[in-house]
């Protein structure tokens, strides 16, 4: 495996943990190079028997993925032989279906913020630690006028149980990382100096497990059939995204700053003032 062929994501193996480093500036949204890349590394690292964890973490330290990219829509013809690659029903399920099944433990080292598809991301590795001061999470797609398509709605009915998912899809707040754990959401947060450490010490844990036994105890806590679930998703998400109100607010959202530092910092606001300004 070349470690170094990647755009939007740096790898590094040691001592049985790949670290996986998603860098993707300015603000590490989900976009189809790094949809690419994640199933390319992914797939290599999938046979690799001396690799039994993977750590996910942002060179970015305010988002670890901010969302799918907006400007994704345009390509996604390009895109179809990925999402024909996976159990889901489209390429952004596709991606929580590579996380759900992947042979090694997958960690998320949530620092910052995740919303929409990185908050996808997040809840479809196997275990999440979130640094308590500065990470968020959140399922705001509605503020774009659809529901989540990625997996989001069964993640987190299956997470956090159908009233808080209701709760957490409907009011599309950022959650903080005390909050995401007492729901479910999340593992644990810790205090953010200790955040590295914590991950560490359980990646290292696990990484001087035998393949086998980590492979047993998967097998034996194996991640949920969706695909009956998935379709019911895609189905919902692809008629809304195809109506006139989405393609309105995402292009107001853009003119707004959403993907860029500043948009992104308080992004509720901007898309509860970009929904007003539609609508009026």
């Amino acid at each position: 495996m070349n470690l170094d062929a990647y755009k939007t994501l740096s790898v590094a193996v040691d001592s049985g943990i790949a670290r996986i480093t998603l860098d993707n500036p300015p603000v590490n949204v989900l976009s189809g190079t790094l949809i690419r890349e994640l199933h390319e590394v992914l797939g290599a690292l999938r046979d690799d028997r001396s690799v039994r964890v993977i750590v996910f973490s942002s060179a970015n330290p305010e988002f670890f993925l901010a969302h799918v990219d907006i400007h994704i829509l345009d390509e996604m013809d390009g895109l179809e032989e990925l999402a024909g690659r996976s159990s889901g029903a489209n390429l952004f399920q596709g991606v929580g279906e590579l996380l759900r099944h992947q042979p090694q433990v997958t960690i998320v080292e949530l620092a910052g913020k995740a919303r929409a598809g990185g908050a996808e991301f997040v809840a479809a590795a196997d275990l999440t630690f979130a640094a308590r001061e500065t990470a968020g999470l959140g399922q705001t797609e509605v503020l774009m006028g659809i529901v989540p398509g990625g997996g989001g709605t069964q993640y987190l009915r299956e997470r956090v149980g159908r009233n808080r998912a209701l709760e957490l899809l409907l009011t599309a707040d950022l959650v903080d990382a005390d909050t995401a754990a007492a729901y479910g959401w999340i593992n644990r947060a810790v205090p953010a100096a200790e955040l590295g450490a914590v991950v560490d010490g359980v990646a290292r844990k696990i990484a001087v497990l035998s393949p086998e036994i980590i492979a047993a105890a998967k097998r034996l806590v194996p991640p949920s059939d969706l695909t009956d679930a998935y379709q019911a998703e895609h189905d919902a998400w692809a008629e809304l995204v195809s109506g006139p109100l989405p393609l309105r607010l995402m292009t107001r959202a853009l003119e707004h700053g959403v993907q860029t530092p500043e948009g992104e910092r308080d992004l509720e606001s901007v898309m509860r003032a970009v929904a007003t300004a539609v609508q009026d």
